[in-house]
């Protein structure tokens, strides 16, 4: 029998662009907290007791990890001019991986991707080629690529469109099952991943004037620091109110209300410390926040709410 050995370069390459672009444990425990907040919080509100089994929940994580691998990876070819310029040190313009080798890594989570979903529901599809068909129009920039970058606001706010795709599409996997369609109410849900994540972007692009790198297009740049926090305090405030009217659609404003309220004044006073001292490596904060601000609205609107309610009647 021949064995066919990997020589350890390759898989050391490969290791160290995901360390730097895409950590896999990072992200893969991001993902898996919005999923199961995006089913649980499905299940809830057409009150149901039995949330979607390990095939549905495993199926939706693993499709919906290569979603944000795949955006990585189109970023990455949108990105490479500029980063040969600007940013050398990145894995492709270094010559880490190559830019064909990370399209045949997309095409290959797409591959698996289309295997996966008719596993559990063939329907399924439709939604699939829906996220995919408003990838490809990002991928391509809506064919007005130099109008785009000229105008920021409007660039990220088209670009974030493709969140609540994938948040319906994993609800999916809970209302799809029984035949039925989006439950009423699962829609404030869906909106407010929109802006949970636009939270998330402002956050990882807010820094300190220090620590601001030539030719990097930040929102600090773009707006100054104090428009870019007073940007992300807003992202956090509007988040938080759509994150409400999906509490009330499920009966639990009041934990949610705590939840948010908590995290808006530690955000506030994160925000006013960095302006004060603006001390170099500051605006690492920010991601850190905006991390820790998803988790809990998740948390607090998926999985918890379907706990409470199945120990309050008994069902566990």
């Amino acid at each position: 029998m021949v064995t066919t050995v990997i020589p350890q370069s390759f898989l050391s390459r490969w290791w160290t662009y995901f360390e730097e672009r895409f950590p896999p444990f990072q992200h893969g425990i991001s993902v898996g907290i919005f999923t199961i907040s995006a089913l649980c919080f499905s299940a809830r509100i057409r009150d149901d007791m039995a949330p979607p089994g390990a095939l549905a929940s495993a199926v939706a994580f693993a499709t919906t990890f290569f979603f944000f691998l795949q955006l990585r990876i189109a970023d990455e070819f949108k990105d490479c001019e500029e980063d040969s310029r600007w940013r050398p040190y990145r894995p492709v313009p270094r010559g880490l991986v190559t830019l064909r080798s990370l399209a045949v890594l997309g095409a290959g989570t797409g591959f698996v991707q289309l295997i996966l979903v008719p596993l559990y529901q063939p329907r399924l599809i439709i939604l699939l080629i829906l996220v995919w068909a408003y990838f490809g129009l990002m991928s391509a920039e809506f064919f007005v690529r130099e109008w785009l970058k000229a105008r920021p606001v409007i660039y990220m706010g088209t670009h974030m469109v493709i969140i609540p795709l994938i948040t319906l599409y994993v609800t999916a996997y809970d209302w799809m099952r029984l035949g039925g369609t989006p439950p009423r109410g699962l829609w404030w849900f869906v909106a407010m991943t929109y802006f949970n994540f636009s939270v998330i972007e402002i956050g990882r692009k807010l820094r300190s004037p220090q620590d601001e790198e030539k030719g990097v297009e930040t929102y600090s740049v773009l707006w100054g620091p104090k428009g870019a926090v007073l940007a992300w305090l807003g992202g956090i405030v509007v988040t938080g109110l759509f994150a409400l009217a999906s509490a009330w659609q499920i009966g639990f404003v009041v934990p949610v209300a705590a939840v948010a309220g908590v995290c808006l004044m530690a955000a506030v006073v994160i925000s006013r410390r960095f302006l004060r001292e603006q001390k170099p490596g500051g605006g690492k904060i920010f991601e850190l926040a905006s991390a820790l601000w998803t988790l809990l609205i998740f948390l607090a609107l998926g999985p918890i709410p379907l706990l409470e309610s199945m120990l309050r009647r008994g069902a566990l």
